[in-house]
């Protein structure tokens, strides 16, 4: 009896623990708004919508009108892929839909995606895809390259960083770039975690930090991914940084 017993109380947690994880990764994130750092200015505020009046930007209103939260905690990759294809095809692709099979669908709902799996997940929907890690570039070309994709229409940018490095809570996100102002020099970054942070303008130094970053996932630092329609395909543009 006792052997049955010791036997059935760690099944018993296993399946506990399971059902827990499922509960977590599968269940739509509830509203847990965070406190914004002082560094951090939100677009719904007053000094925000003051910055977007004087940061003109051919890709904010393309991006607000298709701008939709992540639909599981994991999934703000997801989240930033449906928005810029539906921004540049004036679609309404969902969310349940992008991935496909569902075996990368599990992996993705428990761990979330790299820079590089980002961009052959946008490359898998038949656009271009030009994936930059962070070690390839300066400050300077970063916000170089941002600031000339946020002047343009029929392309879009999302970048991938660190959290932490904003003075926010939790680890690597991803997330579009609608603007950039000239005179505060910062980007505004439309958080698709809407369930925890709100759309902030960044100073450029500051998302250039964060996404100057190792992701332990991939031993690679962080970046962004430039997407336009075109021929498809997935340029990288840096080599492996080293862990």
């Amino acid at each position: 009896m006792k052997k049955l017993l010791w036997v059935w109380i760690p099944a018993s947690a296993l399946v506990l623990a399971c059902a827990l994880l499922w509960q977590v990764a599968f269940t739509a994130p509830s509203f847990d708004p965070q406190p914004l750092p002082s560094n951090l200015i939100a677009q719904s505020s007053i000094e925000g919508r003051v910055l977007a009046r004087h940061a003109p930007s051919a890709d904010l209103q393309p991006l607000a009108d298709a701008f939709e939260a992540q639909q599981r905690p994991a999934y703000c990759g997801v989240a930033s892929t449906v928005i810029v294809l539906n921004a540049l095809r004036r679609t309404r692709l969902a969310q349940s839909g992008v991935i496909g099979d569902w075996l990368t669908t599990l992996r993705v709902t428990l761990g979330g995606m790299t820079l590089d799996e980002l961009g052959r997940l946008l490359a898998r929907h038949g656009v271009a895809v030009e994936v930059v890690h962070a070690d390839a570039q300066t400050l300077d070309g970063f916000r170089s390259r941002l600031r000339d994709n946020l002047g343009r229409s029929g392309d879009y940018v999302l970048v991938n960083y660190q959290r932490s490095a904003l003075g926010q809570r939790s680890g690597g996100h991803i997330s579009p770039v609608a603007a950039y102002s000239e005179a505060s020099d910062r980007f505004l970054v439309l958080d698709v975690a809407a369930h925890r942070y709100p759309a902030v303008w960044v100073r450029s130094a500051d998302l250039w930090a964060a996404v100057h970053t190792v992701d332990p996932a991939s031993g690679l630092t962080r970046g962004f991914v430039v997407v336009r329609e075109g021929r498809a395909h997935h340029a990288l543009s840096a080599e492996p940084a080293s862990p």
